[in-house]
């Protein structure tokens, strides 16, 4: 019998539990509550009442999975062994031997799929799955394929998801619900009958600042430079009703997509290029008026000295304009004058004066700043470190390219410097507001507001977890930070009428209890094998096969991404990587290895987007690559929609191969020997100028290759489609005495 210990449930935890015990459930607690302990409850649950069944506890990083690891061996009264932590340095083999051994099972959703992929673990026994951060549940995130492989391979699923919040659209709540098979919804605020008891106070302070003199300059600077190009827009008709004076960065990305539609139709003219830059333009100086108004000089010198370089070093039209633009080289020239001054945003010298303030009145105080940038983030703990007794330290997520970053590693030690006392203030971009358990945080800071319900859930509820705290929100009046504050706040008020709504109305749907009952009888086929490259993990092709039923096993493989028998073997590219592989000379390197190794090779692009339109190339080039595919090399093409219609594709082809044809799968680990006549077509190929079309027709006239090679340069020169200056390079070459001290320049 396995028990709980270290900590006693709250009447709102048994009262989700009960819920938890008949459906697969949704639990969204504020920031605080006990999300985690709610599950524990339910793991102790399920495996006292399904003897000899697992439990998986998934969530998205590592850290996280550490703080949920020691949360679970700290609270249940069980043998350590019995609950487990994987990681991705742990080896495969081991994995495989710690899930055998385990009871629970605490990952990431990246490496048990990954393990789901290559059989070296079965969740038939699996009696409970949990979904941390449930939210993430939509797209092609991995929690989807492991929800429906563990619905219909398991002996007793149930499902739970755990969130502070799902968001605030209704087609996103719904879709996290289809997604984890969710039958029901268990949502506390804090003031439920249930909750409140248990809520820590929290004060709450807006401060809205005026931007400085100086810093409105630079603003009429870079409005006037909108003006001009939305003044541009409206001459051209493209901003149909909408008002130029609140236009948005949502309006124009429509627009600019819409124009994207209209190139990929073939409309090539001037007028929609410009629009398409003109667009550009103006989203840049959105986000250089956005830095302004919410950040200050620092951010917005960083941002627009590098456009600067960009438009030194690209040839990106949109870049290279406004950096032209006198409005915007005056904004430019302003901001690097304040720059030099160090001339601060009001929010900043507020900050500081809150902090000295606070730490002024309470050295032992711990204090969180939110700021979504991290090269304010970064100039914030460098101010801050200037104020006596403060130990700021900068939090954020892995590298980037061009900016700091920490490991995930780096991460937990700092966490645990800031618990431990060794740093009083973390200074954290987005990395900080989801889940992570900092018992004692005093004082919560937006730097900025968030038009995102999510993360202003999140970013709040790392205060007041355990005792009294607050938040203080600095705002720029009359600025985006306002119009983010209201923005969050109704998102916030919509998203628990949603759910209170969906869990009245939905229970779910029937058609999606239909869908459950069926999927939890369906197994896979696993009759069916295909081997795929370890580096289509990524793809999503082999997610959709494993939902398809079939068994796939990732291996190194010498040529092409899929193995169907022992003659199919397949390329896969989606259509942008197909166009890219033409550009950089990987394509036909990889088609004449296929050839070369399968009697039956294959090339899949998949996409439903215009391959025409991906790149700047001349439709002619493609079309000639596909005709040099089909027919020098005699590499059938098969056009797929997405990664779904790709992975039923290859199926089928699987099915004929090894159940109809009865043939074997094997990995090729050498290639196929080259008949006669393609190591003469090989052979030819290589002298200058010659492709595999004239190669093949040169063959067919002179019979062998010793009488192409003895044919001097003036018989060269007569032969069709070859001419003078190939005549006279092939002699040059054949003539040529070897050197193998020769290298390339």
């Amino acid at each position: 019998m396995i028990k709980i210990k270290n900590f006693t449930p709250r009447q709102y935890q048994e009262n989700i539990l009960n819920s938890c015990i008949k459906k697969n459930c949704l639990i969204v607690l504020p920031t605080g509550l006990g999300k985690t302990k709610t599950s524990i409850l339910v793991s102790a649950y399920r495996l006292n009442n399904f003897p000899n069944s697992k439990v998986l506890f998934l969530t998205p990083t590592k850290p996280l999975a550490n703080q949920i690891y020691k949360e679970y061996t700290d609270s249940l009264d069980m043998v350590s062994n019995n609950v487990v932590l994987f990681t991705g340095e742990i080896s495969p083999e081991k994995r495989k031997l710690m899930w055998d051994n385990a009871q629970i099972i605490i990952s990431t959703p990246q490496g048990c799929l990954n393990d789901i992929i290559n059989a070296s673990i079965d969740i038939k026994n699996v009696s409970l799955l949990i979904l941390d951060e449930v939210h993430r549940c939509v797209g092609n995130y991995d929690y989807i394929h492991i929800c429906k492989h563990y619905q219909k391979n398991a002996a007793y699923p149930r499902i739970i998801g755990l969130t502070a919040s799902p968001g605030s659209d209704i087609n996103k709540i719904s879709e996290v619900c289809k997604n984890a098979f969710i039958e029901d919804i268990e949502i506390r605020t804090e003031y439920d009958k249930d909750v409140s008891p248990y809520i820590k106070d929290i004060d709450i302070e807006w401060i809205k600042l005026d931007l400085t003199d100086e810093l409105k300059e630079i603003k009429v600077y870079l409005e006037d430079t909108i003006k001009e190009r939305l003044i541009k827009l409206k001459n051209f008709g493209v901003l149909n009703n909408l008002n130029p004076n609140t236009i948005n960065k949502k309006d124009l990305l429509v627009i600019q997509a819409q124009a994207h539609a209209k190139i990929s139709r073939g409309e090539k003219n001037f007028v929609i290029w410009h629009v398409i830059s003109l667009i550009a333009e103006t989203i840049k100086i959105h986000h250089s008026i956005e830095l302004l108004e919410t950040q200050g000089i620092y951010s917005l010198h960083s941002y627009m000295k590098n456009l600067f370089q960009e438009g030194e070093k690209k040839k990106v039209k949109a870049v290279k304009n406004l950096i032209k633009d006198p409005n915007f080289k005056s904004a430019c020239f302003k901001a690097e004058e304040l720059y030099k001054n160090n001339i601060n945003h009001p929010k900043l010298n507020k900050l500081k004066e809150i902090i000295k303030e606070k730490f002024d009145n309470n050295k032992n105080i711990k204090i969180i700043i939110f700021n979504q940038y991290r090269s304010s983030a970064s100039n914030i703990e460098k101010e801050l470190n200037k104020i006596e007794n403060v130990k700021a330290k900068l939090f954020v997520g892995q590298l980037k390219k061009g900016e700091t970053g920490l490991s995930q590693r780096e991460q937990r030690e700092i966490i645990d410097k800031f618990i431990d006392g060794t740093y009083n203030v973390l200074v954290s971009t987005s990395i900080g507001e989801e889940g992570l358990d900092i018992p004692k945080v005093d004082v919560v800071i937006f730097y900025e507001p968030v038009p995102s319900a999510i993360r202003s859930i999140q970013r709040r509820g790392r205060t007041a977890r355990h005792h009294k705290g607050q938040l203080i929100v600095l705002m720029t009046k009359n600025s985006r930070d306002e119009a983010y504050h209201w923005v969050a706040h109704n998102k916030e008020k919509r998203m628990y009428r949603l759910l209170k709504n969906i869990k009245e109305k939905l229970k779910l749907s029937s058609e999606q209890n239909n869908q459950q009952k069926i999927s939890a009888f369906v197994k896979g086929n696993s009759e069916i094998k295909i081997i795929a490259d370890y580096r289509e993990k990524g793809s999503g092709v082999i997610k959709d096969l494993i939902n398809l039923g079939v068994n796939v096993v990732t291996e190194n493989l010498v040529s092409g991404d899929y193995l169907l028998s022992d003659r199919v073997g397949v390329e896969f590219k989606t259509k942008e990587d197909f166009i890219n592989s033409i550009i950089d000379n990987r394509l036909l390197p990889q088609i004449r290895d296929l050839r070369n190794n399968f009697t039956n090779p294959l090339l899949i692009i998949s996409g439903e987007e215009d391959i025409y339109s991906i790149r700047n190339m001349h439709p002619n080039a493609i079309r000639g690559m596909l005709a040099a595919i089909a027919l020098n090399y005699n590499v059938p093409i098969l056009f797929t929609k997405n990664t779904q219609d790709t992975a039923a594709l290859l199926k089928v082809i699987a099915t004929r191969e090894q159940k109809e044809d009865n043939r074997s799968i094997i990995i090729r680990g050498e290639k196929k020997p080259l008949t006669d006549s393609e190591l003469q077509e090989f052979i030819i190929q290589s002298l200058p100028g010659i492709g595999p079309v004239l190669a093949k027709s040169l063959l067919k006239k002179f019979k062998t290759v010793r009488n192409l090679i003895n044919l001097s340069q003036d018989e060269l020169k007569k032969i069709e489609n070859i001419g003078g200056k190939k005549a006279s390079e092939i002699d040059r070459i054949l003539n040529k005495e070897y050197n193998d001290d020769e290298t390339t320049t």
